[in-house]
């Protein structure tokens, strides 16, 4: 008995993910990084328990350069997840530029830190998106090598 041929998944998505124009990666990028920004801003006026056990809420001073650093910063992450997943599948690449982006802002508004160490939380951002993009890249070499073996057998 034959199995019927079956259209796999990966290849569909693989599909589904390159397609589309400039302009709409382009809007998903500022949506996503806007929300991640306003998000982080709004988590910064309240605080959940007493004030010794938790995150301050927002530090007095200027708010919009740290505002604008992490909107700066999320459009950067948006773009190097979406040069990946234009390659292949990358696994929650929304879910992964908010977090980033939405816990930079609360953490730099909560103490504004200086712009080193500001940096410094842009470069942890900047591992975390780039390992997500990496074990991606990985994955779907290892389909594509796992692929190329069974087409030769």
């Amino acid at each position: 008995m034959d199995l019927p041929e079956t259209t796999n998944a990966v290849d569909t998505q693989d599909e589904r993910v390159r397609s589309g124009p400039l302009w709409r990666h382009a809007l998903w990028a500022a949506l996503v990084t806007a929300a991640g920004v306003t998000l982080g801003w709004l988590g910064a006026l309240f605080r959940i328990g007493p004030e010794e056990y938790g995150l301050p809420p927002a530090a007095p001073g200027a708010l919009w350069p740290y505002l604008l650093a992490w909107a700066v910063i999320g459009l950067g992450l948006s773009a190097i997840l979406r040069f990946a997943a234009a390659k292949v599948p990358v696994y929650s690449p929304s879910e992964v530029l908010l977090g980033t982006v939405m816990i930079g802002t609360r953490l730099s508004l909560g103490w504004r830190p200086e712009p080193l160490e500001v940096a410094g939380l842009a470069a942890a951002a900047l591992l975390l998106v780039t390992v997500w993009c990496a074990v991606a890249l990985r994955g779907a070499a290892v389909v594509r090598r796992s692929k190329g073996a069974s087409g030769v057998a």
